[in-house]
């Protein structure tokens, strides 16, 4: 069967508008499309593939898990399931684990948790939840909704109702909103979707002493900012701050779809046999290349290495300020990076990305104002020079 960018229109539900370029082969930070053509990839399937495309020894534990045994449902265990369970215990505050499919599952788990924790531990209606204007948090209902991109909740009719949204940074604003009935509040703590916005060192102390305050279990949604991105192992571990409950998904897996909530035992009780579920939560292949992904990520010298890359792409896209004058701010941690537009250059973004993708070059966006950086930690010096030589060629001719 021939398979072109026509075909998608014809057989996809039409939600997404992808490129005209189909990826067909990739090794490391490099990828081949179906004509041939190479590019350096920034994006990294949006900051997903943390070891590049094709890592060997990514591919040796899909093919040795393959050989054994694929999926027996949660009916049964499995050992990869259990080997990466105890990695992420070890490895982290949490004593419990969930594992599902997906951000927004892990997330959606979350959010149920803590609901169910409030309500047998202190009332029935303790159940609001508050999160953040801009934050993103998967597209399930109750996740799409308290994500705070109304865009992406409006039109499916009535929404789930006890959330409300407030502003990032700033504390004032919680401490209005908080109150005895907050079950949770749900925190990134970088946010990407939203603009690759940090939370300020005093404002996570303060959402933490106010969560404290109300009996209200600390939620962070570390889906994006998890499993290296930062330069952390997660990055609560940069702050002073640690969670009730953290979820992680996309690196987690290194490619493939994996997630997982993270708790302590104490509020794990709450989930009771029966009370939640996942088909295919704890996947032996997803496990079996989630916990090889682990173990090569959680080393010191990766963690330092993805310190030092953030350095160098921060350096150039200033050498790129300097020649464009395009960019009002460069931001972000480690390899989690966004460069805003200057007024003069706002709505540009997408059309930066494109003629990225034109030069060979493979970027994101985070609104339509921020470029967005999620490369895999791995990157080379040698493909981070050759992207932005070609991310050089795109803006000046976005720019003409």
């Amino acid at each position: 069967m021939a398979v072109s960018r026509a075909l998608f229109d014809e057989v996809m539900v039409p939600n997404y508008a992808p490129s005209a370029v189909i990826p067909v082969r990739g090794k490391g930070s490099r990828v081949w499309d179906q004509q041939g053509n190479n590019y350096i990839d920034f994006a990294g399937g949006i900051a997903v593939n943390c070891l590049g495309h094709a890592h060997p020894a990514l591919v040796s534990a899909l093919k040795e898990q393959g050989e054994k045994i694929w999926h027996v449902s949660n009916i049964w265990t499995n050992e990869p399931a259990l080997r990466l369970a105890k990695k992420l215990v070890d490895a982290t505050f949490a004593e419990k684990v969930f594992l599902t499919n997906s951000g927004a599952e892990a997330n959606e788990a979350a959010l149920k948790l803590a609901r169910r924790y409030s309500i047998e531990h202190f009332s029935e209606d303790k159940v609001e939840i508050i999160a953040f204007n801009q934050g993103f948090h998967g597209r399930t209902f109750f996740t799409v909704t308290a994500g705070g991109q109304s865009a992406y909740s409006d039109g499916f009719g009535p929404k789930p109702g006890a959330i409300t949204h407030i502003n990032y940074n700033d504390l004032a604003a919680l401490e209005a909103a908080i109150s005895d009935k907050t079950c949770a509040v749900l925190i990134e703590p970088l946010q990407g979707e939203g603009g690759v916005i940090s939370a300020e060192p005093d404002f996570i102390k303060g959402v933490r002493a106010l969560c404290d305050k109300h009996n209200a279990l600390l939620i962070f949604d570390e889906v994006q900012t998890g499993v290296g991105r930062t330069g952390e192992l997660y990055a609560y571990m940069g702050t002073e701050v640690v969670p009730d409950i953290l979820t992680t998904a996309k690196a987690l897996g290194g490619g493939f779809p994996i997630a997982a909530m993270l708790t302590t035992t104490k509020i794990a009780q709450s989930l009771k046999v029966g009370t939640h579920g996942s088909t295919y939560g704890g996947n032996a292949l997803a496990c079996a290349v989630a916990e090889t992904a682990f173990d090569l990520v959680n080393t010191t010298a990766m963690l330092a290495g993805v310190k030092q890359k953030e350095q160098v792409f921060k350096a150039h896209l200033a050498t790129l300020n300097e020649q464009f004058n395009l960019f009002a701010d460069i931001r972000g941690k480690g390899l989690l990076i966004g460069a805003e537009l200057t007024e003069q250059y706002h709505g540009k973004a997408r059309d930066i990305l494109v003629a990225a993708a034109s030069a060979g070059l493979m970027i994101l966006v985070a609104g339509p104002n921020v470029l967005r950086f999620a490369p895999a930690l791995n990157i080379t010096d040698e493909e981070i020079e050759l992207g932005f030589a070609r991310l050089t060629t795109a803006i000046a001719e976005v720019l003409k």
